[in-house]
């Protein structure tokens, strides 16, 4: 029996515990270096219009529909699975929002003068169409989660062909044009608060996406159904023999993910100023999917986090709004958006190898 001289020995430990760390090391704290390295880059470029006060709050609102998208994304792409008809998901729950406002938006009761009652005999009609239009997001997610588990179907080939169908469904339900709808509570999502509210600091879209944001992390940290959303995506068949639910929670994560995309779709309403439109979020998905990609989870499933997902958002937002500042037209914006994801698939196919 041969001995591996102690020498040599010392010197592969020290070698494995290096590339150990160095992919544990890029996944904590390369998003948070990249989004300071465009902010500094931009900074630096155009300091007088992209540090200002109201153009970083603009990015702060600009990234609230993409960042609520992603944290649906983010159980996705955790459990191994793609969705790609995110934006066409996006855009049918505005379309559905503004239809049943439309619809169901009625004058306040006048047989009352309470203020209270007629305020809120105001807000309903809005209420109500946000809830239908998150349910009809969340009944989308259903779709794609039973054809994903019950037909073992591909979730790229679901996802894809499921683009197309809420796209035309958004599109059929509009008659193939906007659908203006009456204004409401719902505008202000987007809207920083006056000086009546200054106390919010922020507009209310941006403290719905931070409680989402904790709610998810903390699922995904503290329960059970956090830790098989990981087990999938790690090694299904090995979750499966130890007794995860694989199928019953492929099809709840579908689900709860639509749910993030239809309150990114009312977000988008609100954005849209009351409007639904079948063609808005075109090619958002791909910003969303960058996003979570970009913050540290893997395309192969089994890892990432809300907060790198939130960090790759914002990385979007300032190299969409930097470029704009600098003059750059949209055709380069689009080239250094697909430059960026290319990047972040190689920085997580390093990841896996050194892994």
């Amino acid at each position: 029996m041969t001995s591996q001289p102690a020498g040599l020995g010392a010197d592969l430990s020290r070698s494995n515990g290096l590339r150990g760390w160095l992919p544990a090391l890029l996944t904590k704290l390369g998003p948070m270096l990249g989004l300071l390295f465009v902010v500094a880059l931009f900074g630096a470029l155009q300091p007088k219009y992209f540090l200002a006060l109201n153009n970083l709050q603009l990015m702060l609102l600009q990234t609230t529909v993409v960042g609520t998208a992603a944290l649906g994304m983010t159980l996705i792409i955790i459990a191994g699975g793609i969705d790609l008809s995110v934006g066409s998901t996006i855009a049918l729950t505005t379309v559905v929002i503004a239809t049943l406002l439309k619809k169901i938006a009625d004058k306040p009761d006048s047989s009352t003068d309470d203020p209270t009652i007629v305020a809120t005999a105001a807000a309903m009609p809005a209420l109500l169409a946000a809830v239908g239009g998150v349910a009809v997001a969340a009944l989308a997610g259903l779709v794609i989660g039973l054809l994903v588990t019950r037909l073992k179907m591909m979730p790229f080939i679901v996802t894809l062909a499921t683009w197309g169908a809420f796209r035309g469904a958004a599109k059929g339900a509009a008659n193939e044009q906007t659908v203006p709808a009456p204004e409401s509570w719902i505008n202000s999502m987007l809207t920083q608060p006056g000086e009546e509210s200054r106390w919010m600091i922020v507009a209310p879209g941006v403290w719905m996406l931070l409680v989402l944001s904790v709610v998810t992390a903390a699922v995904l940290r503290y329960t059970r159904f956090g830790r098989h959303v990981f087990a999938i995506g790690s090694n299904e068949q090995t979750a499966r023999l130890c007794g995860v639910p694989v199928e019953r929670t492929k099809t709840l994560i579908y689900t709860i993910a639509g749910v993030f995309f239809g309150l990114a779709g009312v977000l988008q309403f609100s954005y849209l100023s009351s409007t639904g439109d079948p063609t808005t979020a075109s090619g958002m998905e791909l910003d969303i999917i960058a996003a979570v990609v970009i913050g540290g989870a893997s395309l192969s499933g089994g890892r990432g986090s809300v907060s790198g997902s939130l960090i790759g958002a914002l990385i979007m937002t300032a190299v969409a709004n930097g470029c704009t500042n600098c003059g750059l037209s949209n055709w380069v914006q689009a080239i250094v958006t697909g430059g960026i994801i290319l990047l972040a698939v190689g920085i997580d196919k390093f990841r896996r190898t050194e892994r």
